[in-house]
This record gives C-alpha cells, structure tokens and sequence, in this order.
C-alpha cells in the first residue's frame, strides 16, 4: 500500500482504471462515488476550493490498484447565493476490487485513523455483503438521516442503448455542445440548475482539465432566447462501452418542457455513434425526491443498485473489530444486486 497523502491529479486515472475493472466483474459493488464518471466529475470540481482536506490511500497487488480510500476532512463550501456552508464531519468514497474484499478492514482502519475524533460517514452498496458486516463491526451503523423519506441515499440505474427514440425539442429549442457554447455558457447553465451552487468558472476549468472529459459529449439544451435551459456532461468509458450522465440539470424556468428527456435521449444517441452500447445515471432514490427517478425510469433506465449509508458518531469509539479475515482471492463478497 502507498501511505495517506493529499489527493493528486494523477491518482484519478488510476482510480478509473480499479471503476473499469470492476465495472467489468460486478457492477453492483461500485461504491457511491466511485464510478468512472463521478471520480473525473468531483475531483475536477472541487479540487481547486476543497482539495487541501482531501486525503488517499492506494493498496496494489503487484503493480495494479486493488482499493482506495478517499477521505474529505472538514471544509468550508461557499456558493453563488453568498451562503456558506461549515462541513464538520467527515467522509469516504472508496472501492476495493471483490477479489481483494479482504483490504475493507484496511480502509476502515486508515479511515478512522485519518479522520479520528470526528464524525464519519461512508457508503458502501447494499450489494456488498461482505463488507457490510465488516463496516458494523468497526462500529458503523445505518444512517438514518441519509435514509429517510427525504434522505440523500443514491441508486445506480442503467438501460442498453440498442433502440433509442429519436429526440424531440420544444419549437426554438435546438441542441448545443460545450465545445460550441463554450465555456461562459456551459458554467452558467449548470449554476442556474443547482443554484445555490458552488459551481464556478475555476470548477469548470478543472473539470475540463480531466483525461475523460469530451466536450463533445457535453450537451446543452438552447432556449430561443439564448438561455441555456439544460446541461449534461456524459463521461464515456471505453473499456465497458458504457456512458455515465453526471450531472443532469434543467434551469427551474424551463422545467416540465421535455428538456432533461429530450437532451439524454440526444446524448445517448451521441454516445452510441461514439461506440457506447450501456448507460447510467445516478439520482436520489429515497420517497421524497421522485422527479429525476420518474425521468430515468421514464427513460428505460432501471435500478441496478443503492448505496448502503452508514455513519459513526464522533463519541462511539467500539472495540477492536474481530473476524477480519478475506474471503477466498476471487470470491464476491455479496450476492445479488443492490435494492
């Protein structure tokens, strides 16, 4: 293994290469975050505001990646609205490859260790039995916040791309890429989906800066009045053939037009001349945010897994774990698919 250090530009691809590989295996145990798309999508992001409380760990068998860790230590988000945000707390996104199940009591130790007298939350699959149980027993519990009926858990959702309907605008509308808007407007669309947001042009720079972005498969949507009402960035892994929509958002003005729909419909069918046969997309899974599940779903994307959200409060401090022993070297540590 490599020692904990800040995060680097040039651990992201090897990242990448570990979400290839078991995309390949066993799709259902990509961790929250962990995804080929989200790894370029977070660290291009926010590395330039929140990158100084970023920390990793890599273990290798030999010379390839087999897990990570990414810790995010307490932070300061600030965004366009002026509003800001004190994230005390801490959290993980990792992944570890399922014939080396074993390292999760290894990235749990490094963790609690990096981010010891805080409070921890971490996100495994539901798929992921194996490590579920290690998790409780380091002293992890379900996050019943994160899974409440207006909870922030995520599911995975994926649809082939073999029949495609033909999109469809509203009069006046017509496709863009990032490449044709440029930059000011690819910034701007998304600022005015997620507002309030943290969103910048430094934010954009980074993304663009990332191996895996194309701004040919950016897509906006144009209104007639030159607002650009919708934006997508899709992330295309060769390896797997499959494209990964993150993020996805309509300007509140332009909602309920068909925008969302018509636009990934487009960008799938970009992603199929650009040799993908497979796309995802994520989005909030629990009760109480239906609108971009309804859309997916609507789509002919379906569930293929969820996040298991755990947390560990600051003040619980359990005994050393027992049992941490591997499964046997090419096991699945979990049967079935997530949800």
């Amino acid at each position: 293994m490599t020692d904990s250090a800040p995060l680097a530009a040039s651990d992201i691809p090897l990242m990448q290469g570990l979400a290839q590989r078991v995309t390949a295996l066993r799709p259902d145990l990509i961790s929250a975050g962990a995804s080929y798309g989200e790894l370029a999508w977070i660290h291009g992001k926010d590395h330039a505001a929140q990158g100084a409380g970023w920390r990793r760990r890599l273990w290798f068998a030999g010379a390839e990646l087999v897990a990570w860790g990414w810790a995010f230590l307490p932070h300061r988000v600030r965004r366009d609205d002026g509003s800001v945000t004190d994230v005390t707390g801490a959290s993980l996104s990792h992944q570890v490859h399922p014939a080396h199940a074993g390292l999760v009591d290894e990235v749990i130790e490094w963790f609690d260790a990096v981010a010891a007298g805080l409070e921890r939350t971490a996100s495994p699959t539901t798929a992921d039995g194996y490590a579920l149980t290690r998790w409780a027993a380091h002293g992890y519990e379900p996050d019943t916040r994160a899974l409440g009926d207006s909870g922030d858990w995520t599911q995975l959702n994926q649809r082939d791309l073999t029949d495609v309907e033909h999109p469809v605008l509203p009069p006046g509308f017509r496709f863009r890429t990032a490449g044709e808007a440029g930059p000011r407007a690819a910034v701007r669309a998304h600022v005015d989906a997620w507002s309030p947001s943290p969103y910048t042009a430094r934010s954009y720079e980074g993304v663009r800066r990332t191996a895996a972005y194309r701004a040919d498969l950016h897509v906006l949507v144009e209104a007639p009045d030159g607002t650009m009402a919708a934006s997508t960035i899709m992330w295309l892994d060769h390896m797997n053939r499959t494209v990964e929509f993150e993020p996805v958002g309509t300007h509140p003005a332009y909602r309920r037009l068909g925008l969302a729909r018509a636009m990934m419909l487009h960008g799938m069918r970009l992603a199929r001349a650009a040799g993908a046969t497979h796309a995802t997309v994520v989005c909030l899974g629990a009760p109480g945010h239906p609108r971009a599940r309804g859309l997916y779903r609507g789509l002919g994307f379906r569930e293929l897994s969820r996040d298991a959200p755990l947390i560990r409060l600051a003040d619980r401090e359990p005994a050393a774990p027992s049992g941490t022993g591997s499964p046997p070297c090419g096991s699945s540590p979990g049967g079935g698919t997530r949800g």
